[in-house]
């Protein structure tokens, strides 16, 4: 027994460090399933960076928006599965888009879970001249004459974020889809909207300047670059909390010795300081989660939006 125990061992190692002497062989694709400039999208680029470097070779990054993170994501899905496409995305493409789209393209199981790179909370943000100072008192005008919210498209997080506000607390939101969360937070400084539950990085400066009211932040810390707005939990309202997570992906029938060299890689990158330096610049945090981990905490989180996807009736607009 014993010598099959270190036999066992042997072979794993030996197909580990094949897989990291085999890969990459040719250029690597990142496909980005959002907007350049975004937080994914930077995530993506920061890694590219690092092991293009590493790996003396070509790591291109490659935006694919559109659809609410579909599109991209079903390149990946229909990529030779290989390690050398990988889809940079956010968990919404799996935990709330098979709930309301009528016909996804790929399912869950084409994907094979890297990493939960990062996550980050929302920043509930109002338009001063309507008069919020805190999140209740946006709750208690969304119960009574009701409130408009943008958000970064149909099926983001910010449309998810709306219909938790409906069903935890009875508010009458009218949902309001940009493409994309610079518009949509454009929106809100002009006055288009009410308010929107968006991006911290792309509203903060708009708050220190006077002219976005921050009101709260949707996740379980508060902002590293807010940290006098308070969280949802600490306004009272703790169903509304919700975080935004980061993740790779590779298409599922990727062999495990290649996933564990991808995923070292990955992961080594992420942990140098000037990397850290950027995710904490993003309002990121870094979460590490691989395999079953990651693939169990997107299951979990696909179960808690279905069923507010169903109370609410929420669907793609």
């Amino acid at each position: 027994m014993k010598r099959l125990a270190v036999a066992a061992l042997l072979a794993a190692s030996f197909a580990t460090a094949f897989a990291q002497n085999a890969w990459p062989t040719k250029p690597v694709k990142i496909v980005n399933s959002f907007p350049p400039g975004g937080p994914s999208d930077m995530i993506a680029r920061s890694v590219a960076d690092v092991l293009q470097k590493q790996f003396n070779q070509p790591f291109i990054v490659e935006n694919k928006p559109g659809a609410a993170g579909n599109i991209g994501s079903d390149q990946v899905a229909k990529s030779p599965a290989d390690g050398h496409t990988l889809l940079f995305s956010i968990d919404t493409v799996f935990t709330v888009n098979p709930h309301i789209y009528k016909g996804m393209p790929f399912k869950t199981a084409d994907f094979k879970p890297l990493m939960v790179l990062a996550s980050s909370g929302l920043l509930v943000g109002a338009h001063p001249a309507r008069g919020f100072k805190t999140l209740n008192d946006l709750v208690a005008a969304g119960k009574t004459k009701g409130v408009s919210f943008s958000s970064a498209g149909s099926g983001s997080p910010g449309h998810l974020a709306a219909e938790m506000f409906t069903e935890a607390t009875g508010m009458k939101i009218t949902h309001v889809p940009y493409k994309g969360n610079t518009p949509a937070v454009t929106a809100v400084l002009a006055g288009e909207v009410d308010a929107g539950v968006l991006a911290t990085p792309g509203m903060l400066p708009h708050v220190k300047a006077g002219k976005i009211t921050a009101l709260a932040v949707t996740s379980r810390k508060r902002s590293q670059l807010a940290p006098e707005v308070p969280t949802v939990a600490e306004a009272g309202l703790p169903q509304l909390e919700q975080e935004v997570l980061y993740v790779a992906m590779v298409p599922a029938a990727t062999p495990e010795p290649v996933v564990q060299a991808i995923t070292k890689a990955v992961a080594d990158a992420l942990a140098r300081q000037d990397v850290r330096a950027r995710l904490d610049g993003l309002d990121l945090h870094y979460e590490g989660l691989t395999g079953a981990a990651a693939g169990k905490r997107l299951a979990d989180l696909s179960d808690r939006y279905g069923k507010v996807i169903r109370a609410t009736g929420m669907k793609v607009e």
